[in-house]
């Protein structure tokens, strides 16, 4: 009895160390049959899970756009008052949802290829319709003196401006501020090469972007995804020294196997720039652990705290000798025109930025990019790119659209007060005159 009660504990030993001697065998067998199966799907090939993914998306993208509305035109446009904004949104479009273009396959493991770009509105989506009304900055009287900096040039362009009627702010639909419309300004400027249409977004829809040639990964797991070339370049030629370089993927994947300690950059058209991301946090979605990679706040600030942002510095006059941080002029790859790019409200933005206009309400939670990332292929489940469009309005000595105003609504009135008060003295002087003689007549007459 005491046999079999000691022969069965040690027979339940050995099968508990033989499972735990297996278990622990498993261990780096199973990583290694992930790793390889993960390697098989994961790299940009033709039939593999990877690039069914990367040709068109698998879910839906939508990009949601919030438009500050000018709640006080006539006291900026007359009395130069702050703006008070009142942000309207969002009108939601579905976009990347064409598959991607001329798929070519590359020398040294890469393939090559265009994004075209699309966007489709969703009104059950959106706040309203894309006939929306808003009050915004005439884009193309904002950008005239970044355009053309020359003081002769906008002394013609002066008279184009005044004989088209154009304000510095407009009423337009929501549809026009984003993809475009024809520019009365701009159309009454005889010059052959003038586009008279303008938008923020415009050009998009029907136009493509690359070509773009990527590693595939299948010759080096570690670069899969990875941007070999934008435009058949490293570089973008905007900017100085190491902020030209093109870095990382475009964000919607990464190479597998992504670590929290790993810096993920990822390049970004719309910016005209390389970024980059930290680990924030771990996420569950629907069962699945992501990692959440934030854009940090670092990435904005200025060269005074953050020296590697040097080269992002543009124009040392506005930017205070590079101290402003949260603004980034991309007017170099929007030919000219006074683009700059911040976070959503200025968010993470000096405060002499902030308070430049009423209305913003910054908020880590709702204004910060992120990407949720599934940490073994690498592939990113979740992305919100939160972004702001600014115009930087620069005072001109030549385009007077503000001192016409100044002339109808305060001249025209001194000088209507100078011709009375010319009335009145010359009035005055003739009773005088009048007086006076007629006084002089009747004494002599008397002294006679």
């Amino acid at each position: 009895m005491g046999c079999n009660r000691n022969c069965g504990l040690l027979t339940g030993a050995i099968i508990g160390a033989v499972l735990a001697i297996f278990g622990g065998v498993l261990i780096p067998v199973g990583d290694n049959l992930i790793g390889k199966a993960v390697k098989k799907e994961a790299v940009i090939v033709n039939g593999t899970t990877a690039f069914k993914n990367w040709l068109v998306p698998g879910s839906s993208v939508y990009r949601e756009f919030w438009i500050f509305h000018v709640l006080n035109p006539s006291e900026v446009m007359e009395e130069g008052a702050h703006p008070k904004l009142e942000q309207r949104g969002p009108y939601t479009y579905r976009v990347r949802y064409l598959p991607k273009e001329n798929v070519t396959e590359g020398e040294n493991g890469t393939i090559t290829y265009m994004m075209p770009n699309a966007a489709n509105f969703e009104p059950a989506l959106s706040v309203g319709t894309e006939n929306d009304t808003l009050t915004v900055l005439n884009l193309a009287v904002v950008a005239v003196p970044s355009v053309y900096p020359s003081t002769l040039m906008q002394s013609v362009i002066n008279t184009w401006v005044k004989s088209s009627k154009a304000a510095i702010l407009q009423n337009r639909t929501v549809k026009e501020i984003l993809w475009g419309y024809t520019d009365p300004f701009l159309d009454s400027i005889p010059f052959p090469n003038v586009k008279s249409f303008v938008g923020v977004f415009y050009p998009y829809n029907g136009t493509s972007d690359g070509p773009y040639s990527v590693y595939t990964g299948a010759d080096d797991i570690t670069k899969t995804a990875v941007i070999e070339s934008y435009k058949h370049g490293r570089t973008l030629s905007y900017w100085k020294g190491h902020c030209d370089m093109v870095n990382g993927t475009d964000g919607a994947s990464f190479p597998p196997f992504v670590k929290k300690d790993q810096v993920l950059r990822f390049f970004s058209a719309d910016i005209c720039r390389s970024i980059y991301a930290v680990f924030h946090s771990k996420q569950l979605v629907k069962g699945i652990t992501l990692y959440r990679f934030v854009v940090p706040r670092e990435a904005f600030a200025s060269p005074a705290e953050v020296r590697d942002n040097y080269c992002f510095c543009t124009d040392p006059e506005l930017s205070e000798n590079c101290t402003i941080a949260g603004l980034l002029d991309i007017s170099a790859c929007k030919a000219k025109r006074p683009v700059y790019i911040s976070l959503p409200h200025f968010l993470h933005a000096s405060e002499s930025v902030l308070h430049s206009v009423e209305g913003m309400s910054p908020n880590e939670q709702e204004h910060e990019t992120y990407l949720d990332i599934e940490p073994v292929t690498g592939f990113t489940l979740r992305f919100a790119k939160r972004l702001q469009v600014n115009l930087l309005v620069r005072p001109s000595t030549r385009i007077d659209e503000k001192a016409e105003m100044f002339r109808t609504k305060i001249s025209s009135r001194l000088e209507l007060l100078s011709m009375l008060q010319m009335a009145l003295m010359i009035g005055g002087s003739v009773l005088f005159l009048a007086f006076m003689g007629s006084y002089f007549i009747c004494r002599s007459k008397k002294l006679k």
